[in-house]
């Protein structure tokens, strides 16, 4: 017998015996089995190869062998037996009687008997055992679905749990999943069991939806493992697929999932409007079809919202989202009462299952709620699905009420930026000015940046920009006392080098107070400064270089509530045509000429403000009319990806161009500005954009006079002579008493020489020169004095008045208005 031909067989040996118990004939895995050679196997006993009696595996039958025949029965049992190479070999045998040696109804030829005995080893025969239970009893549980499946993916055998659900056969034998499954869920599903089939990876827990023909609303997520069916030879003959039910796994997974989206989609801005606009997004697709989500007004400014005197909150419908045909518009309003259970803004024609809704409460304060809308055809919503969206309010709420809080702050800070600094367009006889200010998005708020236009003496103006380190309520309010020290400093028409040589005593001063303050009081010693010095001139901080270096370290490290910064001051005279600049580490300026070229000033910068100890230099460089400066500060040049050196270059070629149109200056910074990429704003971007003027040399008149008493009235003659050619004789007397008193006043206590000059631009100005450096005061006179009124007179004469110091001495001014028209 040769038993290749049956795989199904495989390890299975058999014998032939007659009715006297001796072998006829064997199969060849007999004598693989026995170890014994067929030749010898024939003609011996079976009983000679017994080393046991057998074991029955059923009950004995009294009639011996001719009962079995009769009843046409077998037996079955477990033996012993001795094989060929000595081995003692426990088997499993069946004892089979051939319909051949049955001779009739009653009558038995036990002569003729034939019996064939099938053997396995008991160890295969137990674990066949074992395949068959576990096989039975994976079809008979009902936690998993499984399915067989031919080589064509059609049914071939499952049990009663796969899919039972809504739309499935009675019958599944001989069907394919695209059968009553929905198309795409199906071609889903049979594209893993295909790969399968070709490739032999099994699968492992694919997730998958499954929806049936009949009811496509939500279906069932199911986790499928797959692997192939392949016969002894090789040869594949279908594959096992097993389908287990997750969806309520898998929902809650997508709940969870859901609730960390929202939370950082609603944290992701501190903007109250654009956090409601990521809050609707990340709820519609898999979780809604439509989503609203309605804010309190007073939220917006960053007030707390309050209900009216019947308890009603008024609501804003901020953001929607969802298709476009079924999304309400933004913008309408609502009553809610304290917890939000008024109707939302959604159709009121839908059943309560598929509309729920969700308070957004932080703090104890209702700032607005969350509606969301499901299609009447998908699943209603269910009691997780609501306790879900109440948790998203509540987290959702708290991101809402920081936004909330953080407008408020960055309003307070604006506003008071906005207070503290100069009118956006300005013109003065120098220069006509416009400025562009746009405050930083960042979460630390609005920056320190600032500028200025200061008109000084003589028709000149002063133009100042500043950066404040750090940003929030203190960098504005630090810009403000800077702006103020550079507003007093300026009024001493102090030189640019030497106004921030004063600027940067101050703001070394600020910083050793900002470390009182943050400490109590100041561990000098701590701060590896000298006690000597500094605990007695702490205003003065004219210091050592090594505690300078000290100072200069702490400013560079610097912590909440420092102080610091860079600031440029440039002085623009339009007499002389001349500007003079500089720097305390700040950007040079930018110029246009009028003939189209365009550079930077060759500044050269000196330390940031507070760092101390170190010289700031001044530039001066001639100016044609109609130039246009542009002061700025840093957050203009690092914009985009770019570096310093690109965003420079960059503003002068877009400089070049508004001055090649001769746009007015507002036009022209906000074509500077809107030019720029479009990022998110990292530091305040500050423009100041100054056009500058000239003073006629015909409306300037210069005189000599010498150091004698009787030369003051040449002075008189001389200067209503130039008013009446200027057609100011209304200013002619008054001009005739200031200048009397100050040329007086230079030749008694200056001598020689004395230069006097009149400018006539948007102010009369009358100066007197002397090479003194006294400076003159006011003081008041007693009865009995018989001098020290003539600058008290000179005072009440004149708009204003002042005195500077000058390379050969001091100047003396006046200012008066001109007359109307």
């Amino acid at each position: 017998m040769d038993d290749s031909r049956f795989p199904f067989i495989d390890g299975v040996a058999g014998v032939l015996v007659d009715g006297g118990g001796r072998i006829m004939d064997c199969t060849a895995a007999a004598e693989t089995l026995l170890a014994i050679p067929a030749g010898l196997l024939r003609g011996r006993r079976v009983r000679e190869l017994l080393a046991a009696p057998v074991e029955s595996a059923g009950p004995p039958n009294p009639a011996g062998p001719q009962g079995y025949a009769r009843r046409g029965s077998s037996r079955a049992g477990r033996v012993s037996v001795h094989t060929g190479d000595g081995r003692l070999l426990a088997l499993e045998v069946r004892l089979l009687v051939l319909r051949g040696a049955l001779l009739g109804d009653r009558d038995y030829d036990r002569a003729a008997a034939r019996y064939i005995v099938l053997g396995t080893q008991a160890s295969t025969a137990d674990r066949w055992r074992q395949d068959q239970a576990f096989t039975r009893e994976l079809f008979l549980q009902d936690r998993l679905g499984l399915v067989v499946f031919d080589q064509d993916l059609r049914i071939v055998r499952t049990n009663t749990h796969l899919l039972p659900y809504s739309g499935m056969p009675v019958t599944l034998t001989g069907h394919t999943l695209a059968d009553f499954l929905q198309p795409q869920d199906a071609a889903a599903v049979e594209e893993h069991l295909r790969q399968v089939m070709e490739t032999g990876q099994p699968l492992v827990l694919a997730e998958e939806l499954a929806r049936t023909v009949v009811d496509p609303r939500g279906g069932r997520m199911m986790a499928i493992s797959a692997f192939r069916l392949q016969a002894s030879d090789g040869a594949v003959i279908g594959l096992t697929a097993l389908f287990n039910d997750i969806t309520e796994q898998y929902r809650t997974r997508r709940r969870l999932a859901l609730l960390h989206q929202v939370t950082v989609a609603s944290g992701r801005s501190l903007s109250v409007t654009e956090s409601a606009q990521q809050l609707a997004k990340a709820l519609v697709g898999g979780f809604a079809d439509v989503a609203v989500v309605e804010v309190a007004p007073a939220v917006f400014t960053g007030e707390e919202p309050a209900a009216d005197g019947d308890g009603l909150l008024l609501l804003r419908r901020t953001a929607v989202a969802g298709p476009p045909e079924a999304v309400p518009a933004t913008g309408d309003s609502v009553l809610v009462g304290p917890d939000g259970t008024e109707a939302v803004g959604l159709s009121a024609e839908l059943d309560e299952p598929w509309l729920i809704t969700a308070p957004l409460i932080a703090r104890g304060l209702l700032l607005g709620r969350i509606g969301v809308r499901r299609d009447h055809w998908k699943e209603a919503f269910e009691e997780e699905d609501r306790a879900l969206l109440r948790e998203i309010g509540a987290r959702a709420a708290l991101a809402l009420d920081n936004a909330r809080r953080y407008t408020r702050e960055h309003r307070a800070a604006i506003g008071l930026q906005r207070s503290l600094l100069p009118p956006a367009i300005r013109s003065v006889a120098a220069v006509s000015t416009a400025s562009v200010y746009l405050p930083t998005d960042t979460v630390g708020g609005v920056g320190g940046d600032w500028f200025d236009v200061i008109p000084l003496s003589s028709a000149r103006v002063a133009l100042v920009v500043g950066d404040v380190t750090g940003h929030g309520l203190h960098a504005s309010a630090t810009m403000g006392r800077l702006r103020t020290a550079v507003r007093t400093l300026a009024d001493l028409d102090l030189e640019p080098d030497e106004l921030l040589v004063h600027l940067d005593d101050l703001v070394a001063q600020l910083l050793v107070e900002a470390a009182m303050a943050a400490d109590g009081e100041v561990d000098l010693e701590a701060e590896g400064l000298d006690p000597g010095r500094h605990g007695a001139d702490v205003q003065g901080h004219r210091w050592a270089a090594d505690d300078q270096e000290r100072v200069a370290a702490r400013a560079a490290r610097p912590e909440p509530g420092s102080f610091g910064g860079t600031c440029l001051y440039a002085v623009y005279d339009p007499v002389a045509r001349t500007c003079t600049v500089a720097s305390a580490g700040h950007p040079p300026p930018a110029v246009a000429h009028p003939d189209g070229s365009t550079e930077f000033l060759p500044v050269a910068p000196g330390p940031p403000l507070g760092v101390g100890g170190l010289p700031f230099e001044s530039t001066r460089v001639v100016l044609e009319p109609g130039s246009v400066l542009a002061l700025y500060t840093d957050g203009l040049i690092e914009r985009g990806e770019g570096d310093i050196d690109t965003g420079m270059a960059e503003l002068t070629r877009r400089l070049a161009a508004v001055r090649a149109q001769d746009l007015p200056l507002p036009e022209a910074g906000q074509r500077i500005i809107g030019g720029l990429p479009p990022t998110r704003l990292h530091d305040d971007v500050t423009l100041l954009l100054a056009r500058t003027k000239v003073v006629p040399a015909a409306d300037t008149a210069v005189w000599s006079v010498d150091p004698d008493p009787a030369a003051v009235g040449q002075v008189r003659e001389d200067a209503a002579a130039t008013l009446i050619a200027w057609g100011l004789e209304e200013l002619a007397f008054t001009t005739e008493l200031v200048l009397s008193e100050l040329v007086t006043n230079a030749i008694r206590y200056a001598g020689g020489p004395v230069v006097v000059r009149l400018i006539r631009a948007d102010m009369l100005t009358c100066e007197v020169s002397d090479g003194s450096s006294t400076q003159p005061r006011m003081r008041r006179a007693r009865l009995t004095d018989e001098g020290g009124r003539g600058l008290y007179l000179v005072a009440q004469l004149t708009s204003r008045w002042g005195s500077r110091y000058t390379a050969s001495g001091k100047t003396i001014w006046t200012e008066q208005e001109l007359p109307a028209g």
